[in-house]
């Protein structure tokens, strides 16, 4: 059995549904004018494919800074446990470590594959959208599953960007093709530049001292420059409509987590007590000053209540005076 058409049958459902988001943003494209054949016109479909599942995920990234806050606080944690069981190697210390790590991972709420979960849910739509592009290429004009019609499938199988790079063509398959060659090693440099940024802020701004210093830290400086390697590979051999996906996300993810590293950086982090001092400058501006009394502040108190005087006889108040002379 063909290994695409297996895959295929088992993406189904998402295929059906990237063809759904595809020709309704091609729609929309061409009744503003745009060339229903040309290969622009269905790569702003993908960048609106890209926008609409982004956008649908913002819930699990969400989830996924929460959990990677709980990750955080327990460093210390996992840390005392790998120092416990330093140097040992036998069989019975192996379990103990592996059982106190996951029942300290539960205890918190978290794991250390949450930061993996929207990629992982990502990987269907990548390989759903190959199988599309693939199955339109291939087919001719043989229609998709849903609402990619034949003469739909015959465009989009047919469409190159600016006419000269087809987007069904990887690396592997151009044959010679320049043009595609040039534009996926263009993609892959941003994809590799954009996801060297993304992690380097959060390694660089969003870590605390304790984060810093713990194993989990080292792991993410390998992945760091491992990552230029996958993208390397998927420039090799993802075709040119797939990698675009890919390179939007990308910058996507960029942007997001600019603006949670500058709105919700991590307490103890140089975001944020970056984020500390703009804050403070910021009530400056409006007027809301705090200084204490050491800094030149006038402190105003209000007048305490006197104290009522009680009434003395007339004996009592002669012996007060006769004291004060």
């Amino acid at each position: 059995m063909d290994l695409f058409a297996f895959f295929g049958n088992l993406l189904w459902p998402i295929k059906w549904v990237i063809e759904a988001i595809l020709v309704a943003f091609h729609e929309i494209l061409t009744f503003f004018g745009m060339d229903a054949d040309a290969g622009l016109t269905w790569v702003l479909s993908i960048v609106g494919l890209v926008l609409v599942v982004r956008a649908a995920l913002i819930p699990v990234f969400v989830r996924q800074i929460k959990s990677q806050r709980r990750m955080m606080e327990v460093a210390p944690q996992l840390k005392k446990i790998q120092d416990k069981y330093k140097g040992k190697k036998d069989q019975f210390s192996r379990e103990a470590m592996s059982r106190e790590t996951m029942a300290m991972y539960k205890n918190a709420g978290t794991n250390p594959f949450s930061s993996c979960l929207p990629l992982l849910l990502q990987m269907p739509i990548f390989f759903g959208l190959f199988s599309v592009l693939r199955n339109a290429q291939l087919e001719g004009n043989a229609p998709g599953v849903g609402l990619l019609n034949a003469e739909l499938s015959e465009s989009f199988g047919t469409s190159s960007l600016f006419d000269i790079a087809p987007l069904h063509l990887a690396i592997s398959t151009a044959d010679g093709n320049v043009a595609v060659i040039i534009t996926a090693v263009i993609m892959v440099i941003l994809m590799t530049g954009s996801q060297f940024i993304t992690q380097l802020q959060i390694m660089s701004k969003n870590q605390s001292a304790e984060m810093k210093a713990s194993p989990m830290y080292r792991q993410q400086r390998i992945m760091l420059y491992l990552l230029p390697l996958v993208f390397a590979f998927s420039g090799f051999t993802f075709p040119l409509g797939v990698m675009f996906y890919w390179l939007v996300s990308n910058f996507w993810t960029m942007g997001q987590q600019f603006l949670v590293i500058r709105n919700m950086p991590t307490p103890g982090s140089e975001a944020a007590l970056a984020r500390e001092a703009r804050l403070a400058k910021r009530n400056q501006r409006k007027g809301i000053v705090e200084e204490t009394p050491d800094a030149g502040t006038i402190v105003i108190e209000e007048p305490k209540n006197p104290q009522r005087e009680q009434p003395v006889s007339k004996n009592r108040a002669k012996k007060k005076q006769g004291k004060k002379k």
